[in-house]
């Protein structure tokens, strides 16, 4: 049996940041302990409404990354951390069009969403964007991961106070591992 495809979708956290490599992320890490073929798309300083300095979404990121591709076993959509100054109404309305998108172009795939990441206390808006985009994926009937009150530790930031280290990715992707089992997703997606 082939390993599950799994397509994660989100921003710097996802594809990788300064000295952490995309191969070196929670996702990555997350996808070896779990032997799952791995396709990660998004871009730093992106989120659901915000284009970051590259220009797009996590619409667009689909759109453009990965909606042309075979339909993976799970899509992970991963973000929020960089929604600021949105309305929390805008960051669900953005998550819904996202999800309901996917649903459309690849309906036997499952999804799992990830909130903001946060490594050190998250500011109070971020809880406003957590709960829009936790209500869109219950809509969805998709589990809502929600790490943003988890403590990862000293060593786990980068010096800009933001990113996750090396060793911060390691522990991400070992509650990122835990979270998926508890809602049945594991080796087997399904």
């Amino acid at each position: 049996m082939a390993a599950p495809l799994v397509m994660v979708l989100g921003d710097s956290f996802t594809a990788g940041s300064g000295p952490v490599k995309p191969w070196q992320t929670y996702a990555a890490e997350t996808a070896r302990e779990l032997g799952w073929q791995l396709v990660t798309a998004g871009a730093p300083g992106t989120g659901y409404v915000n284009p970051g300095r590259v220009g797009r979404t996590f619409f667009d990121s689909f759109v453009l990354e990965l909606s042309w591709r075979p339909a993976p076993d799970l899509l992970i959509v991963s973000g929020g951390h960089n929604d600021r100054g949105v309305f929390r109404d805008q960051a669900g309305q953005a998550a819904r069009a996202l999800l309901e998108t996917v649903r459309a172009r690849w309906p036997g795939t499952r999804i799992a969403v990830i909130g903001p990441i946060w490594m050190t206390p998250a500011p109070p808006w971020a809880y406003g964007v957590r709960d829009a985009v936790a209500a869109v994926a219950a809509g969805e009937r998709a589990p809502f991961l929600d790490p943003i009150d988890r403590r990862w530790g000293d060593d786990a930031l980068l010096p800009d106070g933001v990113h996750p280290t090396r060793e911060g990715h390691v522990r991400l992707a070992r509650w990122l591992v835990a979270a998926l089992r508890e809602h049945g997703i594991g080796r087997d997606v399904y």
